[in-house]
């Protein structure tokens, strides 16, 4: 379905639920509450995944450190949230195949007391899981440890203990998410704005929206508006009414990315001792190394930046454990902002995952909180809320059995596919990986004369840009190379060299004016030098 259709299915009905925000948490909603037979709409006021959603660590975990905290403190709420995000993990790994897949960590050891303390929490985490579990954590011998981390300091190294979580590409996770929403009968889009909130005696009755590619404005009738805007939550909630207390703080995780020769392509590392107690991790992520990440308050923010004081201090935590790495190392640098229940006077390092439900009196429902891994359950509370508060007509959820678009006759060889087609290995892993059961629809446009490569050095090519464009409501050069791809996250320099071939090839499909084409290229060069 094209644009303009869904702007006429927006303005032309009264759904049940308008969910305002389009990050994991508010896709997740749409997807759960259209699969129960309800009437959705989903409005996004940039990309999907624009904000926190694309920022994340890139792992689908129950949180070592959360659980930390639970045993120290005999705190019930991160335990709850421990066990809760081990049985989400799984579903996300069934559900979304080619996107996620089980990674080892090891966690170097430097002393011998730490051997069983580490190995004893993990061998709790791994019990938590229950019939979830993923292979069990075991400890390894030094030796080992090299073999298969060889980066890893071998100066007084005793051993490591390894165990398993989830990694997975959190922005087109979050894409399918909401393309699988519209796959429901949902009706989803980006580039739409909250405005305003519509009530009628008191009480909500939808929003005014801006489609801000157009101007044009709309009204959106709904039964209950969900406000799903993570650390902007407290900005819906004040057009409901400008009294209302802050509910949510903002802490900034920031993220860099190194070559690839600083982890192997199967196996990451927890650093679990750092300057000021937090954890950090190193992760072979998409051709490159993953590493982060800070916990620290932050103002609000649309595009968050890395400064250089975090920078440094990332690199200064992994020196113990990987030797010195020059800044020049860092490929790309990001900072994403994490919403959290607001506790007066609280370390934001401290402050629980867990997620929050808040209705006001006119009805706005605010959704936040919670962790990525969690996304799913927090929709699936948010939805059965709703349903019973307002007494929609919903069925019993089913996201739990729904894969997400590429998962849905997934094929596990599909690579091997593409390579007997001619693909080169990277391209042919790539395009499996990233879009699963669709990767032959963007092949067969590759083979129709879109071959090339955006950048040299990466996989990603010419008919992602087309496929994207066409079937997965890209709208802008950022839209593919920050989010339908990820080049934007791995390598700045290779990013800004894409965005001419994709302002233009974007063009064509849009049909853009040169100057429209002109004014693109030039927003998404200043944002990826603005560090996305």
């Amino acid at each position: 379905m094209n644009r303009t259709d869904l702007l006429e299915q927006l303005s032309a009905q009264t759904f049940d639920l308008l969910v305002i925000g389009g990050g994991a948490s508010g896709s997740g909603v749409a997807l759960d509450a259209a699969s129960r037979g309800l009437k959705v709409a989903l409005v996004e006021r940039y990309d999907f995944a624009e904000g926190t959603s694309s920022r994340s660590t890139k792992l689908i975990h129950g949180g070592v450190r959360y659980l930390e905290i639970a045993v120290k403190t005999f705190d019930r709420v991160q335990l709850n949230l421990v066990r809760d995000a081990l049985h989400e993990r799984s579903i996300m790994l069934k559900n979304a195949p080619h996107l996620s897949r089980p990674l080892w960590l090891l966690t170097p050891l430097y002393k011998l007391w730490e051997t069983p303390y580490y190995y004893t929490g993990l061998k709790i985490y791994d019990l938590l899981s229950g019939r979830a579990h993923l292979n069990p954590a075991r400890y390894v011998s030094a030796k080992e440890t090299l073999e298969r981390f060889p980066a890893v300091q071998s100066a007084g190294l005793k051993g490591a203990v390894a165990y398993q979580d989830g990694q997975f590409d959190d922005a087109r996770f979050n894409l399918e998410l909401a393309l699988t929403a519209l796959q429901q009968g949902a009706t989803v889009l980006n580039n739409i704005e909250v405005t305003g909130l519509l009530k009628r005696e008191n009480r909500l009755v939808g929003a005014t929206v801006k489609d801000r590619l157009s101007g044009k404005e709309l009204e959106v009738g709904a039964k209950v508006v969900v406000n799903a805007t993570g650390p902007f939550s407290d900005h819906i909630r004040r057009l409901d009414d400008p009294a209302t207390p802050q509910l949510v703080k903002a802490s900034s995780g920031i993220h860099i990315v190194l070559d690839k020769k600083y982890s192997p392509p199967d196996t990451g590392l927890l650093i679990p001792h750092t300057e000021d107690g937090r954890v950090v991790f190193v992760l072979p992520w998409l051709g490159g190394t993953l590493v982060g990440t800070t916990d620290d308050p932050a103002p609000l923010s649309d595009h968050p930046r890395a400064t250089e004081d975090e920078i440094t201090y990332v690199l200064r935590q992994v020196r113990p454990y990987l030797g010195d790495i020059p800044r020049e190392a860092v490929r790309s640098a990001w900072s994403g902002l994490r919403p959290l229940v607001s506790r007066p006077d609280a370390d934001t390092a401290k402050l629980a995952r867990d997620h929050l439900i808040q209705e006001s009196p006119s009805g706005l429902l605010t959704l936040t909180g919670g962790k990525w891994t969690t996304y799913r359950k927090m929709a699936l509370d948010l939805v059965n809320y709703a349903v019973k508060r307002f007494g929609l007509p919903a069925g019993e959820t089913r996201t739990e059995q729904i894969p997400l678009l590429g998962g849905q006759g997934f094929d596990p060889a599909g690579a091997q596919r593409l390579k007997e087609r001619g693909f080169p290995s990277d391209i042919a892993e790539h395009l499996h990986h990233s879009f699963g059961a669709k990767a032959p629809e963007v092949a067969q446009i590759a083979t129709n004369g879109y071959k090339e490569r955006l950048a040299a050095g990466w996989p990603y090519l010419e008919a992602e840009v087309l496929y994207s464009t066409r079937q997965e409501m890209a709208q802008t050069p950022l839209d593919i190379l920050a989010r339908r791809t990820r080049l934007a996250f791995l390598d700045t320099l290779a990013a800004l060299a894409a965005v001419p071939r994709v302002s233009e090839l974007m063009a064509k499909e849009l049909g853009w004016s040169s100057e429209e084409t002109a004014r693109q290229e030039e927003a998404a060069k200043a944002q990826i030098l603005n560090a996305i």
